[in-house]
């Protein structure tokens, strides 16, 4: 199988070690993983403000760019669904039904890493080992875009040495929404706030979710609180082992 790498540029830029663990699980798994050069931003932050005309020539680079690969496997169930979701329907509406149909056939190949890893791969134990309190954070668009239900969880129980414990009122947005945040800063505040009052209840050590976008806006409410929780990517998680300290 061959499969591609899309970092998505706000890990590229911010968190270049959370594509980097997503190489490390799938190469154990014996996969062999490409990072084609030319991707860049999949255009989620265009198309979620209206502008889909200026998102289009995304599009169409995201098109070019991982054309011929059997999979296209990425670290952010936002990013994943606006792929998968908005592409195609920017294409369409904008009048390109060429580029309409070449979205949706590269959606296809498209998948968030938990959908991956147990519905292509057909796994749930990736060899990983993380003896740590943790707690899962269910984002939007995984959950409700994506659909990805308990993949995550199941990764994550079969995790060697994990205490797994469950987050109250789990599937509440945390409040981040991307430009969101930006233009309701206080509700976005008010509902971030939520979320870190129920991780902090849990007494987990780590929080962990599958997009970095969410676990910024969490993560920086509990710095400020001196909670004393670090969060981490779920891709992460599954890339430690008993041989690395995580």
């Amino acid at each position: 199988m061959r499969v591609a790498l899309f970092a998505t540029c706000y890990n590229d830029t911010v968190w270049p070690q959370t594509p980097q663990a997503v190489v490390t699980v799938l190469e154990r798994l014996g996969c062999t993983v490409e990072f084609p050069l030319g991707q860049t931003c999949c255009g989620q932050m265009l198309t979620n403000t209206g502008y889909g005309r200026e998102a289009l020539p995304l599009v169409e680079r995201f098109a070019d760019v991982f054309e011929g690969y059997d999979a296209v496997v990425a670290p952010s169930g936002s990013c994943v669904g606006s792929v998968r979701h908005q592409h195609a329907t920017v294409a369409r509406r904008c009048g390109q039904h060429a580029l309409a149909e070449r979205a949706t056939a590269r959606a296809r190949t498209v998948f968030e890493l938990s959908e991956f890893l147990v519905d292509v791969l057909g796994v749930t134990d990736v060899g990983a080992a993380f003896p740590h309190r943790v707690t899962y954070h269910p984002t939007c668009h995984s959950l409700r875009m994506l659909g990805v239900g308990d993949r995550p969880l199941r990764l994550l129980r079969a995790v060697r040495g994990i205490d797994l414990v469950e987050l109250p009122a789990a599937e509440e947005c945390c409040g981040f929404g991307g430009t969101f945040a930006v233009k309701n800063a206080a509700v976005s505040v008010a509902m971030g706030a939520d979320k870190a009052r129920h991780v902090r209840e849990t007494g987990a050590e780590v929080l962990v979710a599958g997009d970095n976008s969410c676990l910024a806006h969490i993560g920086g409410l509990l710095g400020r609180q001196r909670a004393g929780v670090r969060v981490m990517h779920l891709a992460e998680v599954l890339a430690a082992t008993e041989e690395v300290a995580a």
